[in-house]
């Protein structure tokens, strides 16, 4: 090494000092500039060359080729005490401030870095590369996203819009979601609006219902809540989406979600039960107040192609017991809980092509409208299915495939 890396020794001292953000230190950019600067104070200007690249390789890995930009990124998700405070509404003390400000800088300070910065006095004559620096404000960036936080969130929220469960109930992202848009389902718009008017009160942090939708197959019941979320995920909409198998799981995710500054749909796929199912109680209970007494910013949304979502046998109408009445409410009034019932039912003959002749306008697909109402009809009598809006876009899908269905 030729020179004096003073500056370049106090930056490290500086990342090494952050509390606040301390998180940011395990980040891989970070964790590599911090690597960069480490081997400055050594005299191998081979080494320096190697860290100097490891920043680059792990910038470009993530998909990024301007650092500020990734630093601005993984400041603004950091879920940190400063966060979590701003998110609860909180008055957060003038020491956590005042040490988020100040580390706010030295994060100005990484997002600033350039090769001409880093490697100033490094003998090298080879190649090294450079990535972008478009000088990224970061402090103005964060105040941005804590004055909104009830739209931006925080961690992984901030970062991924539709959640599972895993096995052991932990919420972890959906990498690559359901992009379905309201704009492509058609029809049922009666119904959307129920939903969609619904979910813009939770947004306003008005009262809001849990809401049970019921209808046949394919009548777009899934698709229309992930296209709400979709719609409103920039609003500050999340969606987590259980097994009924989980159900005995929510009283420990409205814990987790309470305080959260964004709203929630917990979300429960073709829902139904079996005879003494221990999952019944589980979300009954839950629908008995538990959700509107703790939570305001979570509520749960449930699909079934049952109405009654218990099946019920004939059987279950006789018996031996005193109260048989009695025990027959008990199996039907879970839906009774949830606070709206939206039914979508299945599409007559007219609504259904007229499902296929919006899918195949929309995909850019020249028909006579003859042929191909009548290809659509014969596909259902081929399937032996019924006539459904997911029907519908299977037989577009298959058009589009090139199967051989002759149209014009």
């Amino acid at each position: 090494m030729s020179k004096d890396f003073d500056y370049l020794k106090g930056l490290a001292a500086r990342i090494r000092s952050l509390t606040v953000f301390r998180a940011l230190k395990s980040d891989p950019v970070v964790s590599a500039v911090l690597d960069y600067l480490d081997a400055c104070q050594c005299e191998s200007a081979e080494l320096a060359v190697e860290k100097y690249c490891g920043i680059a390789a792990e910038l470009f890995e993530r998909g990024e080729d301007d650092l500020g930009a990734y630093i601005r990124g993984i400041a603004g998700d950091d879920e940190n005490v400063y966060m979590r405070g701003m998110g609860k509404q909180n008055a957060v003390s003038r020491v956590i401030s005042e040490c988020a400000v100040r580390e706010l800088d030295i994060l100005q300070e990484i997002a600033d870095l350039d090769r001409k910065v880093l490697c100033q006095g490094l003998e090298y004559s080879g190649y090294l590369p450079e990535w972008n620096n478009k000088g990224t404000k970061i402090a103005e960036y964060y105040a941005e996203r804590t004055n909104n936080i009830g739209k931006y969130g925080y961690g992984i929220y901030a970062r991924f819009h539709m959640f599972c469960l895993s096995d052991d109930g932990e919420i972890i992202p959906v990498k690559y979601p359901d992009e379905v848009r309201l704009s492509e389902l058609i029809d049922y718009k009666r119904e959307q609006g129920i939903i969609i008017e619904n979910t813009k009160a939770l947004l306003s942090g008005l009262p809001a219902a849990n809401i049970l939708l019921t209808g046949d197959a394919g009548t777009g019941k899934s698709s229309t809540v992930k296209a709400v979320v979709n719609e409103f995920y920039t609003e500050g909409l999340r969606i987590i989406e259980i097994r009924k198998d989980q159900l005995k799981l929510i009283p420990g995710i409205l814990d987790q979600l309470t305080q959260n500054p964004l709203k929630f749909i917990i979300f429960v796929d073709d829902l139904s039960f079996k005879e003494n199912d221990d999952n019944f109680s589980a979300l009954k209970a839950i629908l008995e107040g538990s959700v509107s007494a703790r939570s305001q910013n979570v509520v749960i949304y449930a699909t079934s192609n049952r109405r009654h979502m218990v099946k019920e046998k004939f059987a279950d109408r006789e018996g031996d017991e005193i109260h048989v009445n009695d025990s027959i409410q008990e199996t039907v009034s879970l839906s009774e809980r949830f606070g709206l019932h939206v039914t979508f039912n299945r599409p007559d003959k007219a609504t259904y092509l007229d499902i296929v002749h919006h899918l195949a306008d929309a995909h850019g697909i020249e028909y006579d409208e003859k042929l191909i109402d009548l290809a659509a009809e014969q596909y259902i009598i081929l399937r032996g299915s019924t006539r459904s809006a997911r029907a519908a876009k299977q037989f577009v899908d298959g058009l589009i495939a090139g199967q051989d269905v002759k149209i014009k």
